[in-house]
């Protein structure tokens, strides 16, 4: 990247990007610590909390193309600024959820479309609308990594307020936090007709390039994908603090272990924008599916041990969020950024679907069998099939239709 690419870069927008991407992805990353306190002091099972999680993942998920589509239009800076007020909301009604429906309606529903408004589906349009298709991957990159870094940073504060707090107070403490986003929304205030890559855009309406999106078999395979990826990531955050429990490891290498999750998220994310940007996506994203079922086999098969754990923490960080940069660089690359909101929020959706199934099963088959295990070896399985998927897609733009006339 060249010097004058580098001093271009809309450093402003870039930053309060990232500030909003670590807040909103850290509190809800951290929703393992506090399965256990929640229900010892509620009687709840793990289903239910599970469920609740489930919930949230799938509103996140089918939250994201509405808001992708609304901060195309009206602009992302008023829906990051709803993102922030929801996000306080359903934390604060969560840390005095009396019973099962206000749990699944505060920390599942309105957790959820709070992220699905704030997450990186929203920031990353953003900033590909305002940097050059050169430093597009590098972007978002930087953007994923805020988000890693809001769950290096959450994981251990989370634990710490619990220890100091509770569990009920804590969740008020991050409510409170969550009201900083919508002062850092203001510097991404405008929509898909605003910023620097605007005039370059091809002009279409929000059911023509759906139409189109949904015609193209690389976003489809693409789309299919992401699903593992949700499925993965969204049951070892659910779930990972309990099975280490369960399986004898003392509850700090949990605080440990998603710490280190978090910090080399922060590099595999950097990384993977850096690679992205210089080599193919989808042999990347192959390799990182590739990777993470070899990762989770490894720590299932050899002793589990302290050092296992934070071994597998960091493998599995560097491969966590290192997928968002290449999956909406395709997304910018086939079909440029007009409408990325809308059309990354699809392909987020599945990953989101994927998140529900991961965390519900994890759940539920953990009440049924008293075990995790076979949810590890469903997401061993979904790896290689992610892998298979991702091989054949096309890095390239779509081939526009000769009738689709420009939007007015």
């Amino acid at each position: 990247m060249s010097n004058p690419a580098r001093a271009s870069m809309p450093w402003l927008i870039i930053t309060a990007g990232a500030l909003v991407a670590m807040l909103t992805f850290g509190p809800r990353s951290a929703m393992g610590f506090f399965q256990l306190p929640m229900l010892s002091d509620r009687g709840w099972d793990r289903t239910t909390f599970g469920l609740a999680m489930a919930i949230q993942n799938l509103a996140w998920g089918l939250g994201q193309p509405i808001f992708g589509a609304i901060a195309d239009k009206y602009g992302t800076g008023r829906v990051l600024a709803l993102s922030g007020l929801l996000y306080a909301g359903g934390l604060f009604l969560m840390s005095s959820a009396q019973s099962i429906p206000m749990l699944h309606l505060s920390g599942g529903l309105m957790v959820g479309l709070a992220v699905g408004a704030g997450s990186f589906g929203t920031i990353l349009s953003a900033f590909a609308r305002n940097v050059t298709p050169e430093q597009r991957s590098f972007a978002f990159g930087i953007g994923t990594a805020a988000g890693s870094a809001g769950m290096f940073l959450f994981a251990p504060l989370s634990q710490a307020l619990i220890t100091a707090y509770g569990w009920s107070d804590s969740l008020m403490i991050m409510s409170a936090m969550m009201l900083a986003v919508p002062l850092l929304a203001i510097p991404l205030r405008g929509n898909a007709s605003s910023g620097t890559q605007n005039q370059t855009e091809f002009k279409q309406t929000a059911a023509q390039a759906l139409r189109e999106a949904f015609g193209h078999k690389s976003y489809l395979l693409l789309t299919s994908g992401f699903f593992v990826c949700g499925f993965q990531v969204a049951f070892i955050t659910a779930h990972f603090p309990a099975y280490l429990r369960d399986i004898g490891i003392e509850a700090r290498y949990a605080v440990i272990a998603m710490a280190l999750i978090g910090f080399f998220n922060i590099i595999g994310s950097l990384g993977a924008g850096v690679i992205g940007q210089r080599y193919s996506k989808p042999y990347l994203l192959a390799y990182i599916y590739i990777g993470r079922s070899i990762a989770v086999t490894a720590f299932l098969l050899l002793p589990q041990s302290p050092t296992s754990v934070i071994i597998f923490a960091a493998v599995m960080g560097l491969l966590w969020l290192s997928t968002v940069p290449p999956t909406n660089g395709l997304v910018a690359i086939m079909f440029g950024t007009r409408h990325l909101g809308l059309l990354g929020g699809f392909v987020f959706l599945s990953h989101q679907v994927g998140s529900f199934l991961g965390v519900w099963m994890g759940g539920a088959l953990y009440d049924r069998l008293g075990s995790y295990d076979m949810v590890w070896w469903f997401g061993v399985v979904f790896g290689l099939f992610a892998a298979a998927v991702h091989w054949p897609i096309r890095e390239k733009t779509v081939n526009r239709q000769p009738v689709m006339q420009p939007a007015e």
